[in-house]
This record gives C-alpha cells, structure tokens and sequence, in this order.
C-alpha cells in the first residue's frame, strides 16, 4: 500500500509561481541556493547524462545582461516593447538561475529527451524554491533563444542554450489563483 506524503501533494495542486517583477530582496545566500540546486539536480534523467549546467545571475551581473539585452534588441530590429520585455527581467531581477541545457552526444539517450530533462530542472528549482517559502519564476522570452545573447551574456557553445531562467528572491505578493486545465476534457483512457 502506498504511503501518502499529503503536504507534499497539496503543494503541487496549489502551487503557483510569483510574477517576477513583483519579487525583492533579500534572494537566497549562496548555502540556500546550493540546496535548492540540489533538488533540481535530482530530476529524471534517462542514462545519467545530466544535460544540464546552472548559471547564477545575481544583483550584480543584471545590469550587464540587461544593457546586453537592449543591444541585442536593437541590432535585430525588435520593437521597444520586446526589447523592453526582454531587458525588464534583468532591470528588475535580483536572482536567477540560467538553467542551461547541454546536448551531449549519446547513441541511447535522443537530442530530444535531453531537452525534456533540461526542461524539467527548470520546473524541479521553481518548485524548490516555492517549496521553501521563496517566490520564483521560470522566465524565457526573446533573450533566451538568440544565439548572441546566449554567446556574450553566458559564454555559452554551439551545443548549449537557455532552457529557462528561473527568478527567485522575496515574494511580495500572492497572485491571484488563474484559470487551469480541464483535465477532464485533456485525459483519454485506453
């Protein structure tokens, strides 16, 4: 018979992430963030390739990335309402997490679930740090998918990319519970 964990449950039928431009100080110390990594880093990860690295962000390199954003912005002709989406996450952030995924070459594991893997750290570290009473934010947008952003504000090769930037500091604010899924209507049983 199994054995329930029923807080663990109704944390994940109740979570929801925190807008990221409604988080402040203080973001996690560095012994703190090490133990939310560490959750994240127990995701699935078929034949143990971890086709993932972390890249922390904090007060100190945003303003950087953000000035890197409005460049990138305007070199591709992006209107001032993208490039300002795409610099407002580092204009305001305080911390964050690159979660970067690594295509490693295997003849057993495809291209494709490594990015299911990578994509599941993303969820793993914003649960974590929800979990522990943090408020967080799994962000992407235009910054996360331009090769150059990637190149100069990361220093990331050929075969890595962004699979999300996960903002965590202090909430300042519940949201508002927003509309979800009908499982019902998504669910086919065979």
């Amino acid at each position: 018979m199994p054995v329930p964990n029923p807080a663990a449950l109704e944390f994940l039928l109740t979570r929801r992430s925190r807008p990221a431009k409604t988080l402040t100080a203080p973001a996690p110390d560095r012994a703190t963030l090490m133990e939310l990594l560490t959750a994240a880093s127990r995701t699935p990860d078929h034949g143990k390739l971890e086709p993932w690295r972390f890249i922390v962000v904090d007060h100190t390199t945003m303003a950087p990335l953000a000035e890197l954003a409005q460049a990138r912005g305007e070199a591709l002709g992006l209107d001032p309402d993208q490039i300002t989406k795409g610099r407002t996450q580092f204009d305001q952030g305080h911390l964050a997490v690159a979660v970067i995924e690594v295509q490693r070459d295997s003849p057993k594991i495809p291209a494709l679930e490594q990015t299911y893997t990578a994509g599941a750290v993303c969820l793993a570290l914003l649960n974590a740090a929800l979990a522990a009473g943090w408020g967080a934010n799994w962000l992407s947008g235009w910054v996360s998918h331009d090769r150059e952003f990637m190149a100069q504000g990361f220093n990331l090769a050929p075969h890595e990319r962004i699979a999300g930037l996960i903002h965590i500091a202090t909430e300042t604010s519940a949201p508002p519970e927003r509309p979800r899924p009908d499982v019902e209507t998504i669910t086919t049983w065979l």
